[in-house]
């Protein structure tokens, strides 16, 4: 029993199960990515464990969807449900810095204040919570 325990969890590893927090959801096209229409609300699920998409569909169930946007178009992203446990989300460019202000107070029941409006630049490269940026973190792709 022991070794088909062994096999099955290297089975699941090497199908792509083991998880990786890589925020490649499988559903972009092969860069990892997902591509986002512009003026689309990016709606989010806020869990310790990581960001799970809601809307679009096509980034829906995704633990850290990598999105892929346009540079110049506007876009709306934000979280609507959690697990209870105090979140916010920010945008940071490669030095982990805030891009202009994009980022919300932390709470623990997600509102209205929970939204970034904002236009893609190629500055943005990660979306995250500033609570548990170590699992709620994933990549911005701008096009």
């Amino acid at each position: 029993m022991l070794a088909l325990t062994g096999v099955a969890a290297s089975t699941a590893f090497v199908a792509g199960c083991g998880g990786g927090g890589n925020g490649d959801s499988g559903n972009g096209d092969g860069d990892g990515g997902v591509e986002i229409d512009p003026e689309t609300r990016i709606e989010l699920d806020g869990q310790t464990p990581g960001w799970v998409g809601i809307k679009p569909d096509s980034i829906a169930d995704e633990t850290n969807p990598t999105l892929i946007l346009q540079e110049g178009e506007s876009y709306e992203i934000g979280w609507t449900t959690g697990d209870g446990n105090q979140h916010n989300i920010a945008i940071y460019d490669e030095n982990d810095d805030v891009v202009d202000d994009l980022v919300t107070e932390q709470v623990t029941e997600p509102g209205d204040d929970q939204w970034l409006e904002f236009e893609a630049s190629s500055a943005m490269v990660t979306y995250i919570c500033e609570v548990h940026p170590n699992s709620m973190v994933a990549d911005i792709q701008v096009k």
